[in-house]
């Protein structure tokens, strides 16, 4: 299947939001534990002041697959950005992220960054193996990490080194 890949704007943080909610509430593979109203949703990774870049994943229908989104965050290099993937739940293994990994790799170069940051749940295999498919390299580990239910679950942490590619 192809994709149309393209930079999101606020108008589409509604059909996002519609995107990203289903699969904090299936839970299992996203850190996010609380839904997201679009505005807030626009402001923390579509468009907002961390934001580096969010690109959106279109079939040949017109419909959304999936989005990307790059951000500064605390803790990280300035020069390394991090990375969040988010599949519609009925088209995993489709090819979207991939095609958006194209765009976000091709951003952090022209903004000049050493690396990309993705920091993945130990238990969600299906991201795990999406990021090192990519090229993404295990950087280290934040071990028992609470849910809000007080799950421990512990955080990988994998980088893609932009000069290696």
């Amino acid at each position: 299947m192809s994709f149309t890949v393209r930079p999101v704007t606020s108008a589409d943080a509604s059909v996002l939001a519609d995107l990203i909610n289903p699969i904090i509430r299936a839970g299992g593979t996203t850190a996010l534990q609380g839904e997201f109203a679009p505005e807030a949703l626009d402001h923390a990774y579509l468009t907002g002041p961390q934001v580096l870049c969010c690109h959106i994943a279109l079939d040949e229908a017109g419909a959304v697959a999936a989005f990307q989104t790059l951000g500064r965050y605390p803790g990280l290099p300035d020069d390394v950005g991090d990375i969040g993937t988010f599949a519609s739940l009925d088209r995993k293994q489709s090819g979207a992220g991939s095609a958006l990994f194209a765009a976000t790799k091709a951003r952090a170069r022209e903004l000049g960054h050493s690396a990309i940051n993705a920091t993945i749940r130990a238990d969600n295999v299906g991201g795990l193996a999406f990021y090192t498919k990519q090229g993404f390299v295990d950087f280290g580990e934040a071990p028992a990490v609470p849910l809000a239910d007080g799950t421990l679950v512990c955080r990988v942490h994998k980088r893609f080194f932009l000069q290696d590619s």
